[in-house]
């Protein structure tokens, strides 16, 4: 008789978990709290008809760049991507931006003096992406494939970003391009591990670019989902699990949730050690969210800005850090470092013809009550003159609305718990994936390699499951 396992939770790790158990023959049943699967990756109409908003993440490049989800057929199943003509784009307070090209000879000779320099710290990581990728997006273990490209990274990775971007760059709109890639961290860029954050985002925009889904993020879901169910495996929407307890019988269970989460719904099945490591567990900075409408597209000053779907709004390396300074400490920035996305740009079926939308967030403290509305669009108009204008309607995301449209968002953490050394390290226990529960397993951003589409957690967490259930 087939062996039974079950997963909460329908987000990327969840179906990535549910696919490798089918995969090796097991009859899944996947419960999403949500009417819809996707978790923060999904698509919504979130402000006025005929406008498809992303409710959480909308740019891929460690979707397209991840180990488990490039071996599946996804296109088979509607996945289609799109890559603007440059990953990114910086601007500053002077009217002119700073790019990021795909092609890191067009990169380094956009950066000019420093460029020599950006091909020297991406090029060894870019070039050898899948290798790179295979070791990052795992668990630490104690003899990797690849060592010597692992060292190489490890050296810079553990480095400050501040401290990396002085040491390798003479300029400072390269510094602030760099600060920006760094920031994605949620880290002060003068703490440990923040450099490695940017140096996986450059590489990957080289490697395999940072695509957008053609109709949104709900197509790379849709793919999984029907994927998952080529299998044997059964999706139930609408099926909130507030306690394993009330679940049928499975020979494995596989939780899609925050260790928080794990505590609740699990408690009458883990040992009280465990339990208090869980409920121990620190959860990161949030984010205030916004989604637009709009009549136009953004009226940016620097043209280059109409070549990305994502434009880094900060201004120079040390406004930059400043704003993540103020975060990591708690405090609201006056001139918070925004990260937006403008997929109609490139992507038509997001709005009517002629209209646009776009999406834009900004870094605050875990459970942030401060309306950040008019001070993310008065750092949005520094840089695109007559935005508010172009606004015809806007959904507005606090910490606790994204937590009450995604359970996952912890006070607005999108990133499954704090990124710093302690808890990199350890997260979120020293079991990892495994519980004190024999045949219960958490696969969620909480677990390695942590935040960031890319279904690796899913992944490795269902492999020790199987492997453990074999044994």
């Amino acid at each position: 008789m087939s062996k039974t396992a079950c997963v909460i939770g329908a987000g990327p790790n969840g179906l990535a978990a549910a696919i490798v158990l089918a995969q090796h023959g097991l009859n899944v049943t996947v419960y999403e709290a949500q009417p819809q699967p996707g978790g923060a990756v999904r698509t919504l109409p979130l402000t006025l008809p005929g406008f498809l908003h992303d409710f959480g993440s909308a740019v891929y490049p460690f979707a397209t760049g991840s180990p488990f989800f490039s071996t599946l057929p996804l296109s088979d199943h509607g996945l289609e991507w799109i890559d603007s003509p440059c990953p990114l784009a910086h601007p500053f307070q002077d009217g002119t931006a700073i790019t990021l090209e795909r092609d890191l000879s067009e990169a380094a000779r956009a950066l000019g003096h420093d460029g020599k320099a950006w091909r020297k710290l991406m090029q060894p990581f870019a070039d050898r992406w899948s290798d790179l990728s295979s070791e990052v997006l795992r668990p630490l273990r104690l003899f990797p494939r690849h060592p010597l490209l692992l060292a190489r990274f490890g050296l810079l990775a553990f480095c400050s970003a501040n401290k990396l971007a002085d040491n390798s760059f003479r300029k400072e709109r390269t510094k602030a391009l760099f600060a920006g890639l760094a920031a994605h961290s949620f880290l002060s860029l003068d703490q440990p591990l923040s450099a490695g954050f940017g140096i996986l985002l450059g590489a990957a925009a080289h490697a395999v670019g940072w695509p957008i889904p053609r109709r949104g993020a709900q197509s790379l879901t849709s793919a999984l989902c029907r994927h998952l169910e080529s299998l044997g495996g059964e999706i139930r929407t609408g099926a909130q699990v507030e306690n394993l307890a009330s679940l049928p019988p499975f020979d494995l269970t596989l939780c899609d949730v925050t260790p928080r989460q794990m505590a609740k719904m699990a408690s009458a099945k883990l040992s009280p050690h465990y339990l208090n490591q869980l409920t121990n567990y620190r959860y990161g900075p949030g984010v205030f969210k916004i989604d637009y409408a709009l009549q136009n597209a953004i009226p940016w000053r620097a043209k280059e800005c109409e070549r990305a779907a994502t434009v880094h709004i900060g201004g120079s390396a040390g406004e930059i850090a400043a704003s993540e300074d103020a975060i990591a400490h708690g405090r609201h920035s006056e001139r918070p470092y925004i990260i937006l996305v403008q997929p109609s740009l490139f992507d038509p079926t997001r709005a009517p013809a002629g209209k646009h939308t776009a999406w834009a967030y900004c870094h605050v403290p875990n459970h942030s009550e401060v309306d950040m509305l008019p001070i993310i669009e008065a750092q949005i108009e520094r840089f695109a003159p007559g935005f508010r204008e172009c606004v015809l309607a806007r959904r507005v995301f606090s910490p606790a609305a994204l937590e009450k449209m995604d359970a996952n968002l912890i006070g607005g953490d999108i990133s499954g718990g704090a990124v710093d050394i302690r808890q990199f390290l350890v997260r979120p226990t020293r079991r990892q994936y495994a519980t004190s529960s024999k045949d219960i397993y958490l696969c969620s951003s909480s677990t390695p390699p942590g935040g960031g589409v890319h279904g690796m957690c899913g992944y490795h967490a269902a492999r020790l499951a199987i492997s453990r259930l074999k044994s």
